[in-house]
This record gives structure tokens, sequence and C-alpha cells, in this order.
């Protein structure tokens, strides 16, 4: 992965037009079908109302998602970037949820602790929340797997609500938030890492992704990323200053706060939190001060909570979900399946699973120790200030988004959503996108208004298919990987 490519261009400004109304368009027509056939809290959950329902879902998504697609290369302007994502999360706004319920699973997991319950130690069902009908069946008797702090929002909004519209109406705006303070931190992360600004924005924005699933569905990966972003800004402005680096510290905290999955990128901001030359000593002094600040917001908001760390005991019930859509799961599925040929009892999947957290781990670790050489290479190089530093932080971000793009492939369950994870992150650094604009897009078509995962409606076909694109995928690795003799690339200076 290198900081050259093509050149950034667009068709011209009739097809600029064209995509912006189209989308808007899409957007609209999404959110019609999200008051027909959405995840409405009275109506029961993975039933949609026939060929209107699932011809408009069709066709919305198809005009988003090829509307974003088609300025891949980069939109017009910054400015026309931000104007036309934020037109088509205008309707969005106002949607019914979109294709998933799990912003019922809040306001439930909210009302139980406001009325001094512990929602890791009961499922919501059991806790009595009056809105139970509403969660999915799957979550109902599982204890919430988020972090402290969303919990403690969750529970602000289930107390400021007076019911269950006025509770979801207040997580949704805890998404926007979340949302908004991505795009505050998109140009400057991008400017540092030598990425252009109108590009980084259009990919990060305008994907149906994000309208569909963070904002309409209020998801808090949306704060989680919002987050995210933040810390990893402050990082970057400001390396090396102790109270910027405890600030930054606090966020990525409260990232971590909401989602477990942030830790992942903590390594990494590690790295951009070194300025000048990168030692041992300097890692430690200001990764020091980093990770003082994560864990001053970690103790604040459980100790807030009182609820402790119960809720990382919680997040081994994750993987109830079973679906082809996670990597080590489809390959899972096909050794069951074969194994049931031959006559042997299946259980594959936990064994799979298992194994794909030790790949992980083995990746991140790698992944981290050629993001160190490459930005101690970098430290001692002869080249113009401002072009090293671009290089620095390209190397810390790009390792930041690798990060969560492996976590997102090797998890044992994957949604949609939570390809904004790395999508977000990946945005402002790499210059080649189509590696990973291309799984967003398709991700965008495997939720229906309801909430219903087309993945349940062909489990084989899709384990097969998957499991095949898993074995080329480490075949092309390999074969990468021995010809260049390692496994990435150091981005061009």
């Amino acid at each position: 992965m290198t900081a050259h490519a093509g050149p950034l261009t667009y068709a011209g400004p009739v097809a600029a037009r064209v995509v912006r109304w189209a989308g808007f368009a899409g957007a609209v027509l999404l959110t019609v079908t999200g008051w027909s056939g959405g995840a409405l809290p009275d109506v029961p959950a993975n039933r949609w109302d026939g060929v209107p329902v699932l011809a408009g879902w069709l066709v919305g998504t198809l005009l988003m998602t090829g509307a974003w697609w088609a300025l891949r290369r980069g939109a017009p302007s910054t400015r026309w970037a931000y104007l036309t994502a934020g037109l088509w999360l205008l309707p969005l706004l106002v949607s019914a949820p979109l294709g998933s319920r799990d912003v019922y699973s809040y306001a439930c997991q909210g009302w139980v602790y406001a009325d001094g319950g512990d929602p890791y130690a009961t499922g919501v069902a059991e806790a009595g929340c009056p809105w139970t009908e509403a969660v999915s069946p799957l979550w109902r008797d599982t204890p919430a797997p988020y972090g402290p702090f969303f919990l403690l929002l969750a529970a602000l909004a289930a107390t400021l609500g007076g019911g269950l519209t006025g509770t979801v109406l207040l997580l949704r705006l805890v998404a926007l938030v979340g949302v908004l303070l991505a795009a505050l931190c998109l140009p400057g992360l991008a400017r540092a890492a030598g990425v252009p600004t109108r590009r980084a924005a259009w990919l990060a924005l305008a994907s149906p992704l994000v309208g569909v699933h963070l904002v309409a569905g209020a998801h808090n990966d949306a704060l989680l990323v919002g987050l995210l972003l933040l810390g990893l800004l402050v990082l970057v402005r400001s390396p090396g200053k102790p109270r910027p680096l405890l600030v930054a510290g606090v966020l990525l905290g409260l990232a971590v706060a909401v989602k477990a999955t942030a830790l992942v990128v903590l390594p990494f901001a590690a790295l951009a939190a070194v300025l000048g030359r990168y030692t041992v000593r300097a890692l430690l002094r200001d990764a020091g001060w980093l990770a003082g600040g994560v864990l001053a917001a970690l103790a604040a908001t459980s100790l807030l909570s009182g609820l402790g760390l119960g809720w990382v005991a919680a997040l081994a019930r994750t993987g109830d979900s079973e679906q082809w859509t996670s990597p080590p799961t489809a390959v899972g599925f096909v050794l069951d399946y074969a194994l049931e040929l031959t006559g042997r009892r299946p259980g594959a999947v936990p064994v799979t699973r298992f194994v794909a957290v030790l790949l992980l781990a083995g990746f991140l670790a790698g992944l981290w120790w050629w993001s160190w050489r490459s930005v101690r290479r970098l430290s001692g190089a002869r080249q113009r200030v401002h072009r090293l530093t671009a290089a620095r932080v390209r190397v810390s971000l790009l390792g930041a988004g690798l990060a969560l793009a492996a976590t997102v492939v090797l998890a044992p369950v994957f949604y949609p959503w939570y390809a904004t994870w790395p999508l977000l992150v990946l945005a402002v650094v790499t210059t080649r996108t189509t590696w990973f604009v291309l799984p967003c897009a398709l991700a965008s078509f495997l939720t229906l208004p309801d909430g219903t995962s087309l993945a349940r409606f062909a489990k084989a076909p899709g384990a097969l298919a998957m499991t095949g694109l898993v074995l080329v995928a480490a075949i092309w690795a390999a074969r990468r990987a021995s010809a260049r003799k390692g496994p990435f690339l150091t981005p061009t200076v």
C-alpha cells in the first residue's frame, strides 16, 4: 500500500449533480420504506410487508450505494462532500430505525440500569424492561456487552426520554453526535496523513453504512468512531506533549468504554504519540501519558456507573449469533458439513473461532512490529519535516485502520455497521481504496429494513462462498508476502 495512486477525478459537474440527487432520492426512499417496513417497536422481528418494502429497500440502497461508489476517487470539493453527505442524512434522521433492532436493546439496558438493576448480570427480559417486546429475541436474555460510558448515556436517555419513542430519539441524537465528531476530525487527519480531504470526507460520511446504520439505526458504533477519530486527531496535532496526550488518552478510553473494540487501536495510537526520534525510551514516556488518560477514563466511568468491570464478562455472549458473514464462522460451517458427511458430530465453529482469535493476536502483534520498524526507519530518514511528519502519521493511522479491519474480518460475528470502524480510519490514510470500499458497498445490502439478515436465507451457499474467498485471500497474501519478503509495504514518504 503506497502513498501514490491514480489521479483523483470525478466525471464533471453534471455527473456530480446526478450523484447528489440520486443519493438523496435513495435516502428518501429508504426513509419511506422504514416507516412501512422498518424496525418498528410494535411490529414483530423478522417480518416485512411484501414486495413494496423489498423493492423500496433495494432501489433505495442501490441509489445510495451507487452514488457513493461513483465518486470514490474524490468528490468535487470537500465542501461539496460535506453538503451532499449532510443532505443524504436529513431524511434518515426522521426515519424509523433501519437495519437492526439494537436501539431497543440500548433503550432497555439503559432502563434496567436507571431502574437500579445490573444490565451486566441479566438480560432485559428478566430485569422487567417494559419495552422487551421491541428487542430482538436473540438479545432479550443477553447481558449488555457495552462499556460503562455508553451504559450511562443509555440510562440518561431512558430517564429523560419519558418512554420508548423519546428514548430512541435521544439515542439517535447520541449517534448523530458521534457522526458529527467524526466529520469534525476528518479534514485534520486527512491533511496530517497527506490524503485529499475531499475524498476522505466523501468516503467516510457519504457511505450508506453511516446514514442507514449509524444514524437511522442509531448504533453506538457512531459514538465509538467519533471518539476514536477525535482522540487520534489530538495525538497527531500535539505528539509528545503531556497534557494533549492525557486528553487523547481520555478520549480513546471513552471509546473503549463504549465498545471494547477500540482497544486494538491503542498500540498504534501510542506510535502517533511520540515526538522526535522513535526510541524505546521515547515510546514508554509518551505512551505512558496516553495510557494514563485511557486508564483514567475507564476507571472514572466504571466507578461512576457503580458496576465495575462487569461488562468485560458480558463480552463473551456477543458470539451467540452464528452467521456465515463472519469468515471464521463460515469456515466452521463448511467443516461441520464435511463432518456430517462422514458421520461425525459437528462442532467446528467454536474451534475455528478460537483459531481466528489466535490469528488476530498474531496479526496485530506483527502489524505493530512492522509499524514500529517503519516509523523508526522514517525517523532516521533525511526528508523535509512536513513530508516526514505525514509519513509517520500515515504509518500510525494505517496500522490502526488495518487493526480494525482485521478485527472485523476475524471476529466471531459480523454485522454491516462493524465495517464503519475501519472505513472511517482508512478513509483518511489510504490512496488505494477499492479493497475496503467494495466490501462496505456489498455490506450495505446484507440487512432488510426491519433488521432481518439476508445471510439467514443462504447459510450453506454463503458459507461455501465465504470459505472460498478466505482460501483465495490466504493464497494471495502468502504469495505477496513471499514476493516481497514481508507482509506489508512501507508507505512512500
